[in-house]
């Protein structure tokens, strides 16, 4: 969805958006809970973990990291079973999760109770691109296709943080 802004090759090369460090574990993309049995097996063959939430009655989950940190630093990441450190992330495109297909963008609820599309500010590629870029990407239809699914999948929806920026 964002290859007008963001190439494929820089994407897998950085691999940031698909690392977590314990503190930023409410980034985790959900997924409607069918995912978990239709995708079973990370990169090099290795059993993927879910846990599973409801939000507005829709059932979801999220792959289960906490299992995977070695050390009590602070600053570990770990990265998404789905993510190989050569090739990039091993999901089609068809069957990647939503979060992860518009990231750097995220569908946030702002403190007055509606829902806005947000740009991170941690992305190191997506720094490289002309906010206005982003801005029409988002305005020609973008926007709308990210609240509609909000709408349909309320989990995918977090809430606001300071210091994203607010495009719709």
């Amino acid at each position: 969805m964002l290859s007008e802004v963001l190439s494929k090759e820089s994407c897998a090369k950085c691999g940031f958006c698909c690392s977590f460090r314990r503190q930023s574990l409410w980034e985790l993309p959900r997924m409607p809970e069918s995912f978990a049995s239709e995708h079973t097996t990370g990169a090099g063959g290795a059993s993927v973990k879910y846990e599973y939430g409801e939000e507005k009655g829709a059932r979801y989950c999220v792959t289960f990291l906490r299992d995977e940190y070695r050390t009590d630093d602070p600053e570990e990441e770990v990265r998404c079973p789905f993510l190989d450190p050569q090739s990039g992330c091993i999901l089609s495109g068809d069957d990647k999760p939503f979060d992860c297909s518009i990231w750097p963008l995220r569908c946030m609820r702002l403190p007055d109770g509606g829902l806005h599309v947000c740009l991170t500010p941690t992305c190191p590629e997506i720094n490289r691109v002309p906010a206005e870029r982003m801005e029409k990407l988002v305005e020609d239809g973008l926007g709308e296709r990210i609240i509609q699914y909000a709408e349909k999948y309320p989990f995918m929806v977090k809430e606001y943080r300071p210091g994203f920026t607010v495009l719709k």
